[in-house]
């Protein structure tokens, strides 16, 4: 599986401005809320958030991939937000989070699911690739980052 072939550019954002863990998540979750009007913004933070109860999906070395499973939902999603500050996600490494990968899949998709959570992680283990997403001036040059890396790898 290729990101490319689930990741729209418009699911891109830069700029965050969110301070703390349920403030990214809300943030997030209207904006792909935004993007795709038959998700709730409310019932796609409370998933999110649910998820994050287990067990953050604060990785390391400034990475989250917060992900959940939506009822009715027919397509996989992956949205991309930045934050340039960092905030606290109680990543494993216990460093701030600088980058969100959220990943909204299918209620039936489990295979769909766990083959996109795997590309991710394996594309955001390159550090040159995370410092190319941290380094993008705007969303534009974030997604194209991510097509390219996704493309080579």
């Amino acid at each position: 599986m290729h990101l490319t072939e689930i990741f729209r550019p418009e699911m891109v954002w830069p700029d965050l401005t969110a301070k703390t863990k349920p403030e990214v998540i809300r943030e997030l979750a209207r904006h792909i809320s935004g993007c795709v009007s038959s998700l709730d913004e409310q019932r796609v933070a409370e998933i999110l958030m649910e998820r994050e109860r287990l067990g953050s999906t604060g990785i390391q070395d400034g990475i989250a991939i917060p992900h959940g499973k939506v009822p009715g939902l027919k397509d996989i999603i992956i949205a991309c937000g930045r934050s340039r500050q960092g905030i606290d996600f109680e990543a494993h490494d216990q460093k701030p989070t600088h980058l969100f990968f959220v990943l909204l899949a299918p209620e039936f998709a489990a295979g769909q699911h766990l083959k996109a959570l795997a590309r991710l992680s394996r594309l955001l283990k390159d550090e040159d690739f995370r410092e190319r997403l941290m380094s993008s001036k705007d969303a534009n040059e974030i997604y194209r980052a991510i097509v390219d890396e996704d493309e080579r790898n």
